[in-house]
């Protein structure tokens, strides 16, 4: 007879799970046990928030949930951050955590936290697995509501009692996943006479765009109709920079001359677009823009974003019902030579005279990378210039938290880009976030991932320090010390370069980017 740890993880290979990242703890023994004789590798981490941050980076790639585990308690509130970080950046990432026997649950125990209560605001569903029987329901149920569009986080408590009881039972089998209707009619033949009304319309592409996979439809619009496109930083690669349409994203631009275009625009449709990740009072702040919504879920109400127009059906099938209903030509790029003026900024390699600076890197290290290379983004003020600066030609290669926005994720998610995707990855990082997960760097040792840790090293909170700056004047509590970063990557046998000057630093990334192998640039910034 199979224990209900054994048949949880049937369940898990049967949603097609591959990997779970996590922590071991004695609660979750069984369901360690149960692990190692499946199909599905578990893969041991440094700390349960790189395991969610993995679990996180790999939903959004493959818009296959990513599972973490941890055991009960600390090793369950450590999950949280990254949890919470999948649930804003819409991931689908289902969760696992131990808990203590049900007959000690009751009262005062070692350990114990009410853990679902915990979690019930950073996710979409959660609920114990109070009886075996129920374990088939409970995961089809957390997998099909992570994956659900708009997709997120779920959780599942398991109780170590639970978990040891034998059960007879099988999995749910899954099913196709739901679908939206196709738009109405009378909502797309509203939207496209809005837009061939404007004299300025614009595009803006979010993070929807991206993960509903309606990359294709967006570029079929904008090359035909001639409609000019803004990226929130989350959308980026939705269309490529190379396009003459593409301004880029919404600050991008050395005096955020794409900011400025989207504040000329009188008629904006907004794809995919989630103002969790960008205030729409930054574009729209006196309500005069002719909206048109087109999203899987109905736009939030707030005052700077009220839409004339929603569409909520299928990204892509709206976008094909606008686009058949407007003539050839029906816009017009009338932003001008703007597209080459950014592109230009955002490539020109630097002189050999200017500071060592992260947009002056960007261009060297967008050179040493292929157009289907992944660069997954850690949040400071290196994550503003790599969202406003770093061109990007595929959807899906420019991995950026802007949800939750949450520190550290960069390491664990290349790990994750790694094993995900064949292409080379990147984790672009300052100090701050490198070392809250560089442990990290030792899981992707041991499970043999080749990608390159770029480190734009300032000794200091970075974006913090500007942010007061621009306030008061100065800075305050900001200031860090780091290891020799070179050592430190070398201690775990990744090879390690610290170059100094363009031409070093070009070198670097031209030698280990493209490399299969771990490796680490540490960029010392004036």
């Amino acid at each position: 007879m199979q224990t209900a740890a054994d048949l949880l993880v049937t369940c898990l290979e049967s949603e097609g799970v591959d990997r779970v990242f996590g922590v071991p703890g004695e609660e979750i023994e069984d369901l360690l046990f149960s692990l190692r004789d499946s199909s599905i590798r578990f893969v041991p981490t440094r700390h349960e928030q790189g395991a969610a941050f993995m679990a996180d980076v790999h939903g959004r790639l493959t818009g296959e949930a990513g599972v973490c585990c941890s055991t009960l308690g600390p090793g369950a509130t450590n999950l949280m951050t990254g949890v919470a970080d999948a649930q804003l950046d819409k991931s689908p990432v289902v969760a696992i955590t131990g808990q203590g026997g049900r007959e000690r649950l009751h009262k005062e125990s070692h350990q114990a936290l009410d853990v679902v209560d915990i979690f019930e605001p950073i996710v979409a569903w959660n609920s114990q697995i109070a009886e075996p029987e129920i374990v088939p329901e409970s995961v089809r149920k957390a997998f099909k509501l992570a994956e659900y569009e708009k997709p997120g986080a779920t959780h599942l408590e398991f109780p170590e009692d639970v978990a040891a009881a034998e059960i007879d039972g099988e999995p749910i089998s899954t099913r196709d996943p739901v679908r939206r209707p196709d738009p109405d009619d009378e909502s797309a033949e509203r939207a496209a006479r809005l837009l061939a009304e404007a004299e300025r319309p614009i595009l803006l592409a979010g993070n929807g765009a991206v993960r509903t996979r309606a990359s294709e439809h967006i570029r079929a619009i904008v090359d035909r109709v001639g409609i000019p496109i803004v990226e929130t930083y989350m959308g980026k690669g939705a269309i490529s920079d190379r396009e003459p349409a593409s301004l880029m994203t919404l600050d991008s631009g050395p005096a955020d001359e794409a900011a400025r275009a989207i504040e000329r625009a009188d008629c904006v449709v907004a794809v995919g677009y989630d103002i969790a990740e960008h205030d729409p009072a930054g574009w729209n702040p006196d309500l005069e823009k002719t909206i048109v919504h087109v999203d899987y879920e109905p736009a939030e109400v707030y005052r700077h974003y009220n839409p004339d127009v929603e569409i909520v059906a299928d990204v892509g099938a709206a976008l094909e019902a606008i686009d058949e209903r407007l003539a050839d030509e029906a816009c017009s790029l009338w932003c001008g030579d703007l597209h080459d003026q950014l592109l230009e900024a955002a490539t020109e390699p630097p002189a050999a005279d200017d500071p060592i600076t992260v947009r002056n890197a960007l261009p060297l290290l967008r050179e040493a990378m292929a157009d289907s290379d992944v660069l997954v983004s850690d949040v400071g003020s290196h994550k503003m210039a790599i969202a406003q600066a770093f061109p990007t030609y595929e959807p899906n290669t420019c991995v950026i938290s802007n949800g939750l926005a949450s520190m550290g994720i960069a390491v664990p998610g290349a790990l994750a880009a790694d094993l995900a995707v064949d292409a080379n990855v990147v984790a672009g990082t300052g100090d701050g976030g490198f070392m809250m997960n560089a442990a990290e760097l030792e899981t992707a040792s041991r499970l043999d991932c080749g990608f390159t840790t770029v480190v734009f090293n300032d000794d200091d909170y970075g974006l913090i320090s500007e942010k007061q700056d621009e306030h008061r004047g100065e800075h305050t509590g900001t200031e860090l010390s780091n290891p020799d970063l070179v050592t430190f990557a070398e201690s775990f046998g990744i090879k390690a370069y610290r170059p100094e000057g363009w031409d070093e630093i070009e070198a670097a990334f031209a030698e280990a980017v493209p490399s299969n192998e771990l490796a680490l640039i540490e960029i010392p910034l004036e």
